[in-house]
């Protein structure tokens, strides 16, 4: 309880990444007014149980899955490909719930082309996304949802960035690229998070490019909170399990 002439606890939020280890989430007070946190956890309801609440989780994971999908793909991926220019094939398409529920490969694909129109595979890096989807989607059952809003770190970045993408990839043939690191955290540190916490070792079970998507999806997470984020698309629709099938930036 706040007391007579005392502050009230600022608000917090949570950029969170998949990583080798699970996840890692980078925890910003509102206003930026105290020192980032950063936490790796295996679970993601982990992160739902912290405590003070996180107000927001912003996640770079698909959280709507439809039964079907169109000619247009999902919407998400969709909308926000063509802001990204040369960045935009680190969009991946999601198939139906049902496909991203299968295991194997082939069953994926399978099932993935029954439930889409025109018929569509899986990509490998869809599918090797599959296990945290499947996490994702059981730790928003009910109204746990709430909180947790879909974002994608290029995304994000198109935003602090002015409406344009980043110049420079993260990584080139899977190996980080220095320039595109530097580049992104010059962007972040525009937006107030202090040069020296964005150029720490990432922690164990954690790379320095999901240290530092989980960094920008943090910033979405303030955005968010203050009501200054937009949904891709506009006029999104929600899954059979009422989880919304947008990213926000």
């Amino acid at each position: 309880m706040t007391g007579p002439g005392s502050m009230s606890q600022a608000k917090r939020v949570a950029g969170v990444d998949g990583c080798p280890a699970g996840w890692i989430a980078v925890i910003l007070d509102e206003g930026l007014s105290a020192q980032p946190q950063v936490l790796v956890t295996p679970r993601f309801a982990d992160l739902l149980a912290l405590q003070p609440r996180l107000e927001v989780l912003a996640v770079d994971m698909p959280i709507g899955l439809p039964d079907r999908i169109g000619p247009e793909g999902r919407g998400p991926e969709r909308h926000v490909r063509p802001l990204l220019g040369m960045r935009q094939s680190s969009v991946f398409s999601v198939p139906s719930r049902a496909a991203v529920y299968c295991e194997d490969y082939r069953e994926a694909c399978r099932i993935a082309q029954e439930t889409s129109e025109p018929p569509r595979k899986v990509s490998k890096q869809a599918f090797h996304l599959f296990p945290k989807i499947r996490e994702l989607d059981k730790a928003l059952a009910g109204d746990r949802q709430e909180p947790v809003f879909e974002v994608h770190p290029e995304v994000a970045f198109w935003r602090l960035n002015g409406g344009a993408p980043m110049s420079l990839p993260k990584k080139v043939k899977s190996r980080i690229n220095p320039a595109g690191m530097d580049e992104r955290r010059a962007c972040l540190a525009a937006h107030g998070l202090e040069p020296a916490f964005l150029s720490q070792k990432p922690p164990r079970g954690a790379g320095a490019d999901d240290f530092l998507d989980a960094c920008v999806n943090a910033v979405m997470a303030l955005r968010i909170l203050a009501g200054g984020a937009e949904p891709f698309p506009k006029d999104f629709s929600c899954d059979s399990r009422g989880h919304r099938i947008a990213i926000w930036a």
